[in-house]
């Protein structure tokens, strides 16, 4: 272990203690302003709650009414919670996940990202356009986008079922089911896309549920 490595965490991969080294390690608060390593996990559990909101009550919605102004607009605009929520995921296992899941984190953020635009526009931009306006320049860059956030979800996934801190099912649940939702984006609406959805923000829920509650004894 390197000097000035804290015991029971590893070296420049675990962004706050997690699990039993929570306990080890007491967290100190200051002028009553809680330790970051508090905060941020608690805050991307938040945001990975309000991302499955944002998913799959407008699925649900979507199954009887297809695709409408208003569920566009919540989908468009609850992609800004994305990136908060993966790093909590990230932060909460990198102590388990080594080199691969720093990688898998840093793939899945730079899909994320473009997706994150990708998503937004399909929403609030392409939504209320006639088909065919679209330049095929604008139409190949989301593609690519959207390739990138499906190999970025699936490393991701992958990191999280190779570290085990997830329960495996949400595991699992990431990594395919957000691959399938960048390609079912693509598609026309159908009552499989609007399930889809819901699956997605299930394994949100449960996922930040995990970290939520292994940072609730210390807030």
């Amino acid at each position: 272990m390197p000097i000035g490595t804290p015991a029971g965490m590893t070296s420049g991969l675990a962004l706050w203690p997690v699990g039993t080294s929570v306990h080890a390690h007491p967290v100190p608060n200051v002028g009553g302003v809680t330790d970051n390593r508090i905060f941020l996990p608690r805050f991307g559990a938040v945001c990975g709650g309000v991302l499955a909101l944002s998913i799959g009550v407008p699925g649900a919605v979507e199954a009887f009414t297809g695709e409408t102004a208003a569920t566009s607009l919540v989908i468009g605009l609850g992609t800004a919670f994305g990136a908060p929520a993966v790093v909590a995921f990230h932060g909460h296992q990198a102590h388990a996940s080594g080199r691969f899941g720093a990688f898998a984190f840093a793939a899945n953020m730079i899909g994320l990202g473009l997706f994150t635009g990708v998503a937004f526009a399909l929403n609030l931009v392409l939504f209320f356009q006639e088909p065919g306006q679209v330049p095929a320049l604008t139409g190949a860059v989301l593609r690519v986008g959207s390739l990138v956030f499906v190999l970025g979800s699936v490393l991701f996934g992958v990191a999280m079922v190779r570290a085990k801190v997830f329960p495996a099912v949400p595991a699992w649940g990431y990594g395919i089911g957000f691959a399938l939702l960048a390609v079912f984006a693509a598609l026309p609406d159908t009552p499989l896309s609007a399930l889809l959805h819901i699956a997605c923000a299930a394994v949100l829920m449960w996922l930040s549920g995990a970290v939520w509650r292994a940072h609730r004894a210390l807030a």
